[in-house]
């Protein structure tokens, strides 16, 4: 269990070194940035809300992919679980209900920093919290679908690559306007891009009917994830 609370502290350390490196560190060369609504606000200030959302997503998906694949492929800690009344649908909910109580650690420890940094100015970023919870939310059925797909640890390099695109070009340290015109769509399309807006647009004040889309977007993740990774899951598990 110790270990177990060091890699937890590890995944909250990580998104803050992101933030001092992109935040402040390229902030300081950058200064303030012009939104496409014509709003200026500080270079930092608009990173950091994207590192959040980031954080969410990798604080649910490590623990419901990788962690859940050991459990049942290696450990086989649902076998014996299933001799008792729990079903898959049981198992999903509390490797979810876990998984955010993971990433809810790396956005409270995320969200006071930004706070002592003054990155909070408006009463809107108080619900850049639950806006998270819901980012978590979104990516949980995702892992855990993934981890009842992936055959063996290398497939789990092809889910980092493919997060490690999202958090690069999904709007994370410029304006998604700013790209070619044949990569906007694509942005569009990826999950992260739409938690990034909702939580940027939360943080700094700015609610936008656009915010409606992206909470569609995640809630429609969010269902259909859920039910395929407890049917996903239960085929696993009955194998």
């Amino acid at each position: 269990m110790r270990r177990a609370w060091i890699l937890v502290v590890s995944g909250a350390v990580e998104s803050l070194l992101f933030l001092f490196a992109f935040g402040f560190g390229v902030g300081a060369l950058v200064g303030d940035i012009t939104l496409p609504d014509g709003t200026t606000v500080s270079y930092t200030a608009f990173v950091a809300p994207a590192i959040l959302a980031n954080a969410a997503m990798m604080g649910v998906l490590n623990e419901t992919s990788i962690n859940v694949f050991a459990k049942f492929k290696w450990m086989k800690v649902y076998d014996g679980i299933l001799n008792t009344p729990l079903r898959p649908w049981d198992v999903a909910l509390g490797e979810v209900w876990w998984a955010l109580i993971r990433g809810g650690t790396y956005i409270g420890a995320f969200v006071v920093v930004m706070g002592l940094f003054g990155l909070l100015d408006s009463w809107w970023s108080l619900l850049a919290v639950p806006a998270c919870v819901f980012i978590s939310l979104a990516f949980a059925g995702i892992g855990l679908t993934l981890a009842t797909l992936f055959r063996d640890w290398p497939d789990f390099d092809w889910m980092m690559a493919v997060v490690f695109a999202m958090f690069l070009f999904g709007g994370t340290f410029t304006p998604v306007e700013a790209y070619p015109a044949f990569a906007q769509p694509i942005v569009y399309v990826m999950p992260l891009y739409h938690g990034i807006e909702l939580v940027r647009g939360l943080s700094l004040g700015q609610p936008g009917p656009m915010m409606l889309v992206n909470i569609a977007y995640l809630l429609a993740l969010s269902v259909g994830g859920m039910w395929i990774a407890q049917r996903r899951l239960g085929k696993a598990l009955y194998k």
